[in-house]
């Protein structure tokens, strides 16, 4: 039976249960944090790479952690932020047909990828949005967060979240009008 948020910090920060805690934690937030970056970067790889260089971070710093916000907030923090620092550092700048080419490579040679077309298309629309647009996109459509959930994670304001993802929405609309 999986410990709860609370044991998990607790034991966390007692120096003899710290390291059975942190694989809890592994155990419990991996699958729900490689989609969320999954969803961000497309490609499974790079997707365990951030994932791993997430779970580096919150090692590193899992002393620093006060428990001001849930566990899986800072840690989707965290994710997100790697995430971002992947893209930017790969810094594509390419247009939407080379976007529909790429995702489409990695979709279909993809075993974790069985979609349809419209599927594909979907994707590939979200891949064309900006990283953090994106990211607002995946978190509220795909995981269902609420704006204050992404507010805690992004560090962005509720108003600012709320139009970034109406402008996500219109973006995604607007690709599906364009490529019937």
């Amino acid at each position: 039976m999986p410990f709860s948020e609370q044991e998990i910090i607790n034991k966390l920060h007692n120096p003899s249960t710290k390291s059975r805690a942190f694989e809890e934690v592994v155990k419990q937030y991996s699958q729900a944090l490689y989609w969320q970056i999954r969803r961000l970067v497309v490609n499974h790889d790079d997707a365990d790479d951030i994932l791993q260089n997430t779970f580096i971070k919150a090692w590193t710093n899992v002393d620093s952690f006060r428990g001001d916000a849930k566990l899986s907030t800072w840690l989707n923090r965290i994710a997100y932020h790697e995430s971002l620092t992947f893209l930017e550092h790969k810094k594509q700048a390419i247009s939407l047909d080379d976007v529909d080419s790429d995702v489409s490579y990695h979709l279909e040679g993809d075993p974790y990828f069985d979609g349809d077309e419209t599927q594909k298309m979907l994707q590939a629309a979200i891949d064309a949005l900006p990283a953090k647009q994106r990211a607002v996109f995946n978190m509220k459509y795909f995981e269902e967060k609420t704006y204050e959930e992404i507010a805690s994670i992004t560090g962005t304001s509720i108003g600012a979240l709320k139009a970034s993802y109406h402008i996500a929405v219109e973006k995604i609309s607007n690709y599906f009008n364009t490529h019937d």
